[in-house]
């Protein structure tokens, strides 16, 4: 992914209000992020831990996409689950739904798309390796790196499009 800047990150948001967009907490800072590793940029709120945050580059553009833990859902920390994302498998909370609300109208209704994704927004990172999940041993896919990164994409891809009701 292209280095981003906070201007581009800020303008590039399709399911909130401009001002919403100002209030948005960045990743700090910018210019730490492992911008050659990553596919998309995802990060969640440190003051807001319900609210996460992606900006992914889509049908020529660039796209930010709120995003929002539903309140009181207690997942197990016995159990695996899968990321529908990079298909990366993460013990106990390493997976979470995260609900974005539909762009334009769809979404002032209140609709909303949702998705089991890595709680971290971190994708990229573990597809490539990059970070662990903590399971340990893990299940080793024949897929090479390009079509891993390719399914990730494809997947979010998926996402973006029914978030903008495409």
């Amino acid at each position: 992914m292209e280095t981003l800047d906070e201007k581009d990150i800020r303008t590039s948001f399709v399911n909130c209000s401009k001002s919403e967009t100002k209030r948005i907490n960045l990743p700090k800072p910018l210019s730490d992020q492992p911008w050659a590793d990553l596919d998309f940029l995802g990060w969640r709120d440190p003051g807001a831990p319900d609210r996460g945050y992606i900006v992914v580059e889509h049908g020529g553009r660039l796209v930010g996409v709120t995003l929002r833990a539903p309140q009181g859902v207690h997942r197990s920390f016995t159990k695996t689950t899968v990321c529908s994302f990079c298909v990366t498998a993460h013990p106990g909370t390493g997976v979470c739904l995260l609900a974005a609300p539909r762009a334009g109208a769809a979404g002032r209704q209140g609709n909303t798309v949702g998705a089991y994704m890595c709680a971290d927004l971190a994708c990229s990172l573990y597809v490539r390796g990059k970070k662990d999940t903590g399971l340990g041993a893990r299940y080793e896919e024949d897929l090479s790196l390009e079509a891993k990164v390719a399914r990730t994409m494809g997947n979010l891809a998926s996402f973006v499009d029914r978030v903008l009701g495409s």
